[in-house]
C-alpha cells in the first residue's frame, strides 16, 4: 500500500497531466481544422498523455482497493 504522502501528489499529477494532455488534443484538433500541422511536442503529449494519466489512477484504484481489503480483515490473522 503507498504511504498517504505520496497519493495525494500521484493524484495531482495525474489530474495535471490529464487536463494538459486534453488541452493538447484540442490543440492538435485546432491546428488540422485551421489546415495546418501541429509541433511535434504538442503531438507527442496529446498521444502519450492521457495514457500516463490514465495508468497513475489505475495504480491509486488498485492501491485504494488493497487498501481496504487489508483494513476489512484484521480478525483473520
Amino acid at each position: 500500500m503507498t504511504p498517504l504522502r505520496y497519493r495525494r501528489p500521484i493524484m495531482i499529477a495525474a489530474a495535471a497531466i490529464a487536463v494538459l494532455s486534453l488541452a493538447a488534443v484540442a490543440a492538435v484538433m485546432a491546428f488540422a481544422f485551421a489546415g495546418s500541422v501541429a509541433p511535434p511536442w504538442v503531438t507527442y503529449t496529446a498521444l502519450y498523455g492521457l495514457p500516463a494519466a490514465f495508468v497513475l489512477m489505475l495504480f491509486l484504484v488498485l492501491d485504494s482497493v488493497a487498501g481496504r481489503r487489508r483494513a476489512g480483515k484484521p480478525d483473520q490473522r
